[in-house]
C-alpha cells in the first residue's frame, strides 16, 4: 500500500483543535475528491476576484508547510505564533485546517476599523498588543498567520490590510493565500 506523507521527512503534524489532539496528514484513499465547495471554478469578480501572490510590503505569503510548521510550533509551545481563520464562523464549523483559531474579519475587522471596538479588544486581548493612551505598541505582538477560502476570497486580504493601517508590523503578518481550497485540494486533514 502507497502511503502519501505530506512530504519527505514529513508524514503527518500533530496539533490541539478546541482542545482535542488531530493529526494532520495527506489523504490515504487514491479515489478521494476535492469537497464540492472548493471545486467551482467560475466565481464572478467582484466579490470572488483573484488576490495578488504578494499582498503588501513585507507580509510574507506562505504555502502548506509554512503552515504545518506554524502549527507544529504552536503544538510544541511556541505562543508567539497564531494560525487564523479568518472566515466567518460557519464556515469555520463546517471545515477548517485543525488548530487553527477563527477570528474572522467579518466581525472583527470589518470596515473602518477605528469605529469598532471589537478591533481594541482583539489586538489586546488575542494578539498580544498593548494600548497606551488610545495608541498601540506593538513590540510584544503575535506573528499571526492568517487564511480564508483561497486565491479568489478577499477576506484574510482585507483583514492584513486593517491590520497594517492600525500599524500591525508587517512582519508579523502572514498569509496563507491558498487558503482552505488548496488545503483540500492537497487531501489535508480538516477539522
Amino acid at each position: 500500500m502507497t502511503e502519501y506523507n505530506i512530504t519527505v521527512g514529513l508524514p503527518t503534524v500533530d496539533v490541539l483543535h478546541k482542545g482535542i489532539a488531530v493529526t494532520i496528514r495527506r489523504e490515504q484513499d487514491a479515489a478521494a475528491t476535492i469537497r464540492a465547495e472548493y471545486a467551482p471554478t467560475a466565481r464572478a469578480c467582484p466579490p470572488y476576484c483573484i488576490q495578488p501572490m504578494r499582498l503588501a510590503e513585507g507580509v510574507e505569503t506562505f504555502g502548506e508547510l509554512e503552515v504545518l510548521d506554524y502549527l507544529k510550533r504552536i503544538h510544541t509551545g511556541d505562543t508567539q505564533l497564531m494560525v487564523i481563520d479568518s472566515r466567518t464562523p460557519d464556515w469555520y464549523e463546517k471545515v477548517t485546517i485543525p488548530g487553527a483559531i477563527n477570528i474572522p474579519y467579518a466581525q472583527n475587522m470589518a470596515g473602518h476599523a477605528t469605529d469598532l471596538p471589537a478591533v481594541k479588544r482583539t489586538l489586546v486581548e488575542l494578539f498580544g498588543v498593548k494600548e497606551d493612551n488610545g495608541s498601540y505598541d506593538f513590540s510584544k505582538a503575535l506573528t499571526l498567520a492568517i487564511f480564508c477560502n483561497g486565491p479568489w476570497c478577499g477576506q484574510t486580504p482585507n483583514y492584513i490590510r486593517t491590520l497594517l493601517k492600525l500599524g500591525y508590523p508587517s512582519d508579523r503578518l502572514k498569509w496563507y493565500r491558498g487558503g482552505m481550497q488548496d488545503w483540500c485540494s492537497l487531501g489535508l486533514t480538516t477539522a
